[in-house]
This record gives structure tokens, C-alpha cells and sequence, in this order.
């Protein structure tokens, strides 16, 4: 089918679409460093700038996908709703559709929109498209189904055609296996930026990743390796843990700070997860209605469906497949940078006036990877113009 990417991004949607035979024939991004990615990833799609300026879609536009801001529902962010002034924007979606309606339409976002202001912006998002005819399902997908990524993220699939949304978003279900993991055996992802309240945590996997600052402050994922050593990972392996080729994004660096990659990347959509949906776009499975149950007036489900006449939860995990891959480790290519010592001893400072619960012998191999780095600092000379580890 045709698609109109708006909110582009560095083109996760449309890339995962393509893969499964899609095409994309107008992309919309305001951001200039998400811009020059663009530019070089797709040099003969036009990309137009404003989607405030966007008059209409081109003719013969099939679908419509939108991984519209997210800065004011993300639960790291602004939290101001979706009447925020970014995340706002996705009212153009619906100008747009008033003006040549297409027969679908892919919203992606992240899943504390569910709960945001007692899930009132989802509300407003369905109220539009049944007002305009369109019936829908979303659903919570987890990356960590096609990579080492823990990234929970609402995909919403609305339709006009007599094509059931469910059959798209709904039909494709598995128990992820057990894994058996240790701390001697795998590597273990964690925010090193947390850990008084909560603590992004992940094993043989990595937290989600986050977009950082927009002034160009990375914010990449620790990850503890089996041998005590932390680091966090390169920006080209963030890269590929969320589907991407590596240096997918380094035409940004062209216009911006190479640390704003870092942001690209955590605003991405993982690009598999986009290449499933597609597949189930282009090839509908069957939805069995047992997994219909009662939607209640009160907070949104992780997945749920309209009919055309009912609202109705649906029993589903977030795990629509499950693919094999190698551990964390392994699936490293490039060195990672090891967490300073400044970063490592704020993390435990944060810790240790907390009350979370680690994994047995966690901290304490933090507190090691600290020592060596402490002791490797105190035998750098500081005299030296360029540093030499002095003699024992």
C-alpha cells in the first residue's frame, strides 16, 4: 500500500513497512538533525516540514502511519496531555483525513498514554475516529519480542474498509519463553541515571531506550557485564537494538552534535515491530472474538477494540511474537564506553537512599566495577598533557 509517513522521525515506521512491501510516498518531519537522516535514507521520497502547513495528502494514499510526539504523555516527560503543545499536533492527522480520508491509518506512542490524565487523551483519539467512521484496536507491543530491548509501545490501527482492525493488530499471540539468567552468565541493562524511585531494569536486555535532551545530553543504558565491568553501549549498537543498520543516523551529524543521536534513536519506532505490523497490513490473520471481555468506564486496558457498535477489551499479551536472538552480549559489536566514576558512584549514592530491591550481588559488582575504575584513575598522571599510566 501507499504510505504518507508524518512524524517521521529517522523513519522506523516507514522502514519496517517497506520491508514488508510497502511504500512510502510523503514523509513529514519538522526536525532538522531527523531531517538530514531522511534525506539520506530516503533521497526520493519528498519531505515536507511542517505538518501545520501540509495542505492535504498526496492522491492515492492508502495509509496513513503518525509516531506523532509523544513529549507531553511520556511519563519522562512533560506529562502535560494530549492537548500539550506537541503532542497536540496529532489534530492535523485528523485535518488531513477530513480533506481525503484513506482507508488506514497507524498511530505509535508510548504506553503511559493509557493512564495519562485517566486515559483522556486515548479517549479523545477514539472519539475522533468513530466520529469519521473508522473502527480500531491498539494494542501494547514489546520489543523485546524481536530484540534485546525492553520497549513497551501503543500501536493503534484504525480502518474504513470492511477489514476488521483486530485481524491486523490482534491475532498473533505468544508466551515468551522462560530465560534463565544470572548475573555470572549474562549481561544485565539498567538505567544508571535512576535509582532512588524506580529503576529501568532489564536482564540479557536493556531498559527502554530514551530520547535524552533535546540540548544534545545523551542518556544512553548502562549495561553489566558478566565480568563486573559496566558500560554503556555505542551509539551505532543503539542503533541496531532498535532495528536500524549501524550509523543509521549519523547524517544528523551533519547539522547537529553527534549526542543528539541519541535522542533520534530513543524517539524512534523499532523498526521489526513496524515490519510485523506490515506483514499483517498486507496479509490480515482471523480474530477469535473469545478474546472479547467487557470494557469498563474506568482505565484503558494494554489492549483493547470498537466494533463499529461496542468498545471491548481484549485478552492478548504484549508479546505478538517471540524470536530468537543472541544474549546481550553477543549481540554487541562495538565497544562500549565504560560508566565513569562520577556516574557509577551517583548510581549507588541513589540506591542506597532508596528502597528498591536488586538482583542479589548486583550492587556489590557495581561497587567492584568503581574500585577499578577509582583505581585506574589514581594511577593516570594528571601532569602529563596526554595521560600515561604511571609506574607502579
Amino acid at each position: 500500500m501507499k504510505i504518507a509517513g508524518l512524524f517521521a522521525g529517522i523513519g522506523g515506521l516507514e522502514s519496517g513497512l517497506a520491508s514488508a512491501g510497502h511504500q512510502t510516498e510523503l514523509l513529514c518531519e519538522i526536525w532538522e538533525p531527523a531531517r538530514a537522516v531522511l534525506s539520506v535514507r530516503y533521497p526520493d521520497v519528498p519531505c515536507r516540514t511542517d505538518i501545520a502547513r501540509l495542505k492535504s495528502l498526496p492522491g492515492g494514499t492508502e495509509v496513513v502511519v503518525a509516531g506523532f510526539p509523544c513529549q507531553d504523555l511520556s511519563q519522562a516527560g512533560l506529562t502535560a496531555g494530549i492537548n500539550g503543545k506537541r503532542s497536540s499536533l496529532v489534530a492535523h492527522v485528523f485535518r488531513l483525513l477530513d480533506r481525503r480520508p484513506v482507508d488506514w491509518v497507524v498511530l505509535e506512542n508510548v504506553s503511559f498514554m493509557l493512564q495519562l490524565d485517566r486515559g483522556n487523551g486515548l479517549r479523545m483519539l477514539v472519539d475522533a475516529f468513530e466520529e469519521r467512521g473508522y473502527r480500531w484496536a491498539y494494542r501494547v507491543v514489546n520489543s523485546l519480542g524481536f530484540l534485546p530491548q525492553r520497549r513497551e509501545r501503543v500501536l493503534f490501527v484504525a480502518t474504513n474498509t470492511d477489514v476488521d482492525p483486530a485481524s491486523v493488530l490482534l491475532t498473533d499471540d505468544v508466551c515468551p519463553p522462560e530465560r534463565i539468567t544470572s548475573l555470572v552468565t549474562h549481561a544485565h541493562g539498567f538505567y544508571w541515571t535512576e535509582g532512588v524511585r524506580g529503576l529501568g531494569w532489564a536482564p540479557d536486555a536493556i531498559p527502554t531506550l530514551k530520547n535524552g535532551s533535546t540540548v544534545g545530553i545523551a542518556s544512553p543504558p548502562a549495561i553489566l557485564l558478566q565480568d563486573g565491568t559496566v558500560i554503556t553501549p555505542d551509539i551505532r549498537d543503539a542503533e541496531r537494538l532498535q532495528g536500524f543498520a549501524a550509523d543509521w543516523t549519523k547524517p544528523a551529524e551533519k547539522v547537529v552534535r553527534p549526542s543528539l543521536r541519541w535522542s533520534l534513536i530513543g524517539n524512534a519506532v523499532t523498526v521489526p515491530v513496524a515490519a510485523w505490523l506490515g506483514s499483517r497490513l498486507a496479509e490480515p490473520g482471523s480474530y477469535e472474538r473469545d478474546r472479547d471481555r467487557t470494557l469498563s468506564d474506568g482505565r484503558w486496558p494494554k489492549a483493547a477494540r470498537f466494533d463499529g457498535d461496542r468498545r471491548l477489551r481484549v485478552e492478548i499479551g504484549t508479546f505478538p511474537v517471540w524470536r530468537e536472538r543472541p544474549a546481550l552480549a553477543d549481540f554487541l559489536r562495538y565497544d562500549g564506553k565504560l560508566l565513569s566514576s562520577r556516574a557509577t558512584r551517583g548510581f549507588l549514592s541513589r540506591t542506597e537512599r532508596s528502597s528498591l530491591h536488586f538482583l542479589p550481588g548486583f550492587r556489590e559488582r557495581v561497587r567492584d566495577h568503581l574500585q577499578r575504575m577509582d583505581g585506574e584513575n589514581r594511577r593516570i598522571d594528571p601532569t602529563c598533557e596526554v595521560a600515561t599510566v604511571a609506574a607502579e
